[in-house]
């Protein structure tokens, strides 16, 4: 198993600058990549405290190619539905340049009413838009003079500049919260998996979707899966509490108020149930999801149990996706966090 950090703001100017939540993120990922941290990622969201400080997660990356030599470089994930793919395919060959050959493309639908109403697009629009997007990208990554007639975008003969250095195109993901047929379109498709437990009891199931549609369309291996989990390793449990549960809370919180209109009256054909996703997410605290392991918080030894009986319960996961500076974390406790666990549950797994 291999470990790679996150970040996910869910802080405003109220708490904290922008120019200071990216400074802190970068001195992250350096530290990351010398205590053996194998990847880093952040989002695209917009407007709101959750995530809005990332609307280009590819302007983080290049940023963060700068200041690192070997660590991987994944969007988690940028939004064909509101962007046009001949500006995607061209930013990911740019960051992949930049970055000597170390980028991974994530794609995602979006899921926040918000963000599709201020966009003045539909919801019942997202996945079509999502995977037409996604195609006429690996279109004008992976080969020249491409031509695409689409519902959403169309172009002919275009030849994306720059060229990625990684040949034929970096690898791409998806993200996925809750429907089955993302998981399975995922599979079938042979790209690689990102999902969130904390938005899913489901996720055991789900990744067993992914895995056998990746099987079914006979291609060779079993995929690649990547989990998102918050995590604060300390001495004791004590100290966990003490320096975790508020931020993780807000963290929480922050969530349920960036799509709370999925509990008052948002609907969208595109979205089977997430109302009932919803509910369920508000209803999280510190305890359910320590309980549940969708968040390792805790000793060196919980954080070892959690991971354990999740890799197991999912029948093996390859990547765990660590946001360790959750809410409004102090970076000198999320380093502490960091070193902690480097070297007390790292090295359990290496190899797993």
């Amino acid at each position: 198993m291999e470990f790679g950090m996150q970040f996910f703001p869910s802080v405003g100017p109220d708490l904290k600058s922008a120019e200071d939540y990216w400074a802190e993120a970068l001195q992250l990922t350096q530290l990351g990549e010398e205590l053996g941290f194998t990847s880093v990622r952040t989002v695209e969201h917009y407007f709101h405290a959750y995530g809005g400080y990332s609307p280009s997660p590819l302007v983080f990356l290049s940023a963060a190619a700068m200041v690192t030599k070997t660590i991987r470089l994944i969007t988690g994930a940028v939004l064909p539905v509101f962007n046009n793919p001949l500006k995607i395919a061209g930013e990911v060959g740019m960051v992949d340049a930049i970055s000597r050959g170390r980028l991974e493309v994530g794609f995602a639908r979006a899921f926040l009413p918000h963000e599709f109403g201020r966009f003045g697009i539909s919801m019942d629009e997202s996945r079509g838009r999502f995977t037409e997007g996604m195609e006429q990208v690996r279109l004008l990554l992976e080969g020249e003079n491409v031509s695409h007639e689409g519902r959403f975008h169309s172009f002919k003969d275009i030849t994306s500049l720059p060229r990625p250095t990684q040949k034929p195109r970096p690898p791409f993901w998806v993200a996925s919260i809750a429907t089955p047929e993302s998981f399975e379109m995922c599979g079938r498709e042979g790209h690689y998996m990102m999902a969130i437990p904390l938005a899913s009891d489901a996720t055991a199931k789900l990744v067993k979707i992914y895995r056998d549609a990746w099987k079914a369309a006979g291609h060779p291996g079993e995929g690649k899966v990547m989990l998102a989990f918050n995590m604060y390793c300390a001495d004791t449990r004590e100290e966990a509490v003490r320096k975790a549960k508020k931020d993780h809370e807000h963290y929480l919180r922050a969530i349920a108020d960036g799509a709370k209109e999925w509990g008052t009256g948002a609907f969208s054909n595109d979205y089977p149930n997430y109302q009932k996703m919803y509910a369920a997410l508000s209803s999280e605290n510190y305890e359910s999801t320590v309980a549940k392991g969708t968040a390792w918080i805790g000793t060196p030894d919980d954080i070892r149990a959690a991971c354990a009986k999740y890799n197991e319960d999912c029948g093996g996961f390859d990547i765990a996706s660590l946001q360790i500076n959750f809410g409004n974390l102090p970076k000198a406790d999320a380093e502490a966090s960091m070193r902690l666990f480097s070297k007390e549950v790292m090295p359990r797994f290496k190899g797993k």
